[in-house]
Parts: C-alpha cells; sequence; structure tokens
C-alpha cells in the first residue's frame, strides 16, 4: 500500500506540467508564426516609436463654436469715435534723433564770470571782482545780452562758451581790463522740455550741457505715476509733430529709454480718452445699445438651443461609446495586471504604455507581476509577414526601464502582457497539486 501511495504522488506530482502551464513569450518560430523580442532601450524606443499612427479626433460637436446670430441695427449710425483701448495697437513713432551739438547760451541764462581773488586798482575791486567775490552772476536779457560794469553791454545769446569767452576777451582788453577770467553757466533756463499727464511732480527739465534724455527728463519730474502702465503711452509734441511710446515698451527698451529731447519739446503721459470724444462715443453706444437690444436677445436664444442642441449630441456620443457603437481604437491587457482587458486609446493625443500600467483600475500588479518581464507585442503590418510579431521587451527592475515607459507609445491592437513572478508560478502549482493530495484516503495513508 505505501508503494502504491507513493506510485500515486509520483503520478501527481510528475503531471504538473499537465496540470498547469504559464504564459510567456519566447523568441523564434512559434505556431507558425515568427517572434522577435527587442529589448526597449533609449535607441530602440525611437524605432518602436517610427510605426505611422495618426489618434483619433473627437467629432465636431466637441469643438467650440462662436456665439451665431447678427444684430440688425440698419437705423443705427456709425460710432463717431473709436478710441484705442490698448496701447500695444498704437504705432510706436519715434521723434527724430536730435543733432549733436555743443550747447548755446540763450536768454534767461545766467553766467559767472571767475576772476583773479586779488586786484590792484579800486575800479577792479568795485567791478568783476567784486561780482565775482560775491557769486553774483549776469543773466542774459532779451536781447542776448549781459551788463558787466567797467565793461557794459555784452552780446552772448546764441554762441558756445568757448565762442563767449573769446567776445569777453577781446572786450576786457579794449577796456584795459586784466583778461584772466574763466566763464561758466550758473544756471540753464534758455533751453527745456516741459513734462506733465501721468507724472509725479508735472514740471520743466532744463536742457544743460549734459544732453536731455527722455528718461533723465521723467526722472527729473519724480518719474511715471500711471495706475496702470500697460495702457499708458508717452506723447511728445516737437514742431507741430505727434510721437509716442507706449510706456510699456518704453520701459523694455533701452533705446527708447535715450531718446534725446530738444529745446521746446512736450512730453506728456497719457493715460485717458479726450474727454470730450469719449462723452460723444459712450453716449452714442447708449443710443446703439437700445437698437441691438432686440436682436441680441434674439440670438441669445438661437445660441441657448443651439447649445441645448449640442449637449444632446455629446450625450448621445457618450452612450454610444459606452455601448460600443462607436469606432475607437484599443490595446489589450494581458497576463499580471489588476485586469484583463481592452483599454481605449485617448482621442486627440498619443498613450504610451506609462498611461496603461498605471490606470488605476487595470494597471499591473505589483505582487504577482514580474518588473523585468513587460512585453509590448505588436503584430507586423506588411501583409508579406502575416503573423510575424515584434515583443519590444522592458526591464522595469531598472530606473532606465522605467523610464522608458514614459517613452513606449501605444498602437492599436497592441498586446500588453506581463509575466508572473517565479514564486507567483509555484504557488499557483501548489494550489492545482493540493486538491490531488487531499484526495488520497486518509486510512490508506496510515496503512
Amino acid at each position: 500500500m505505501r508503494h502504491a501511495i507513493a506510485l500515486s504522488l509520483l503520478l501527481v506530482t510528475s503531471g504538473c506540467g499537465i496540470v498547469y502551464f504559464s504564459p510567456e513569450v519566447r523568441e523564434g518560430p512559434v505556431d507558425g508564426g515568427k517572434v522577435r523580442v527587442v529589448d526597449v532601450t533609449p535607441d530602440t524606443v525611437m524605432v518602436a516609436n517610427r510605426q505611422p499612427y495618426q489618434p483619433r479626433h473627437l467629432p465636431s460637436m466637441f469643438d467650440s463654436f462662436a456665439e451665431s446670430g447678427s444684430y440688425a441695427a440698419a437705423s443705427a449710425p456709425d460710432p463717431v469715435y473709436l478710441p484705442e483701448h490698448r496701447p500695444d495697437a498704437l504705432e510706436i513713432r519715434v521723434p527724430p534723433p536730435v543733432p549733436q551739438q555743443p550747447y548755446r547760451i540763450g536768454v534767461g541764462d545766467v553766467v559767472v564770470l571767475a576772476t583773479k581773488s586779488v586786484g590792484n586798482t579800486v575800479e577792479e575791486l568795485s567791478g568783476l571782482l567784486a561780482a565775482e567775490n560775491r557769486r553774483q552772476g549776469y543773466t542774459v536779457q532779451d536781447d542776448g545780452s549781459i551788463a558787466i560794469p567797467d565793461v557794459g553791454r555784452v552780446r552772448i545769446a546764441e554762441m558756445t562758451l568757448e565762442e563767449a569767452e573769446a567776445v569777453l576777451f577781446q572786450r576786457l582788453l579794449e577796456r584795459q581790463i586784466d583778461p584772466a577770467f574763466s566763464l561758466e553757466i550758473a544756471e540753464f533756463n534758455a533751453r527745456k522740455a516741459s513734462i506733465g499727464g501721468a507724472v509725479v511732480a508735472p514740471g520743466v527739465a532744463p536742457i544743460t550741457l549734459i544732453p536731455l534724455t527722455l528718461d533723465n527728463a521723467l526722472a527729473a519730474v519724480g518719474g511715471i505715476n500711471a495706475p496702470d502702465r500697460d495702457t499708458a503711452v508717452i506723447r511728445i509734441y516737437r514742431g507741430g509733430e505727434l510721437y509716442q511710446i507706449p510706456v510699456r515698451d518704453f520701459l523694455a527698451t533701452a533705446r527708447y529709454q535715450k531718446v534725446r529731447l530738444a529745446d521746446g519739446d512736450t512730453v506728456f503721459v497719457d493715460t485717458e480718452f479726450d474727454l470730450v470724444k469719449a462723452q460723444a462715443y459712450f453716449e452714442q453706444q447708449i443710443r446703439l445699445a437700445e437698437f441691438k437690444q432686440d436682436s441680441r436677445t434674439a440670438a441669445l436664444q438661437a445660441l441657448a438651443q443651439a447649445v441645448e442642441a449640442r449637449r444632446g449630441d455629446q450625450e448621445t456620443f457618450a452612450a454610444r461609446i459606452e455601448y460600443g457603437a462607436e469606432d475607437r481604437d484599443y490595446i489589450y491587457l494581458n497576463g499580471e495586471v489588476r485586469k484583463q482587458g481592452r483599454w481605449p486609446l485617448p482621442y486627440e493625443r498619443m498613450a504610451t504604455l506609462a498611461d496603461a500600467l498605471y490606470d488605476g483600475a487595470t494597471g499591473s500588479s505589483n505582487i504577482t507581476g514580474n518588473p523585468r518581464e513587460v512585453y509590448v507585442l505588436r503584430g507586423s503590418t506588411d501583409p508579406r509577414e502575416f503573423g510575424a510579431v515584434t515583443a519590444w521587451h522592458l526591464d522595469m527592475s531598472s530606473a532606465v526601464g522605467m523610464m522608458m515607459v514614459t517613452r513606449l507609445q501605444l498602437r492599436p491592437d497592441d498586446i500588453v502582457f506581463i509575466a508572473e513572478q517565479p514564486v507567483t508560478r509555484w504557488d499557483r502549482v501548489i494550489k492545482q497539486i493540493s486538491p490531488s493530495l487531499v484526495s488520497v484516503p486518509l486510512g490508506q495513508v496510515a496503512e
């Protein structure tokens, strides 16, 4: 009897290959076809993705559509004035460059003569030296002249400092006065640019020996004080012409900041519409709104009907998807996954293996699946190779393999297969053998 039990156990265990078959992927001729196993690497993944495929598009019912209908305004007049709402719609017009010329003394400028600090005569002490010691300057008067004691009136307007010094030198020699002096401009009042509008402290910026640039002029009045700099514009009036630079472009471009201003320029930082024109515009817009009221209501009703019809179409499409009546691209999940079956490829975009494996409902099983044996089985599209299969193999136990999962694109009818763990295979064999062992009568085992 013991020999009979041993023989029966031997027959059961020897039949394990018949009791349980473990699916696997192996290279070579299989069942009349041919399987080629290719490891997925950073190089081969590009080959796998090279197979052409265009994801399906959603039906046109999902596309956005514009408001339908038109507004009847046959009796409405055209607007008399349409203000510019955004400075980016404005044309940037930069004033022409100012010629590089030395400063010329003008009416209103104050000049100072610096002479020797010691004099030899009473006339010198009461004349030039007295003015210098008290730092008294000489204002260029309306006729372009300055009045110097013991010298008289000397015209220096529209002259450079060098030209004015030459004239004064000659006049001092004629009056037999020591011509040792220097000339400087103490106050620049003749040439200036006006700055107003949305600035901190509107005023004027003098033009001095140093050229006056637009950024320095705005800094002289405290800078721009516009609540919304994206809608503000700097306007420059020069010689009857209007030039403009949006504040946004001015702040972003050094070339605009260094625009050189000329004498008589007016700079205005504009943030609002012309009040008279704006009032006329808004009054007319109110009248236009009255004409459009009825047609707008009708258009909104038509829009509501169109939206409702579109919503019904979308619900119908969802129902057709649910019942399988709509064409769709699928892949198939097999092996150690949470749920075997088909997985739909998304609309409008490519799907990767990671999208399918990391899906919460149908993804891979971390307990029973072998991360070293993940395959994407793809049939050949060449009719001459009917039955040929390429098995793209991934080893997800390595960092490179896990990264390749996010790069390997799926194609319709791909089969994703995950092999089982060796311990899983053995556990399943034991579970199938156990009922056979239990079926042996205990009395016979005791004998």
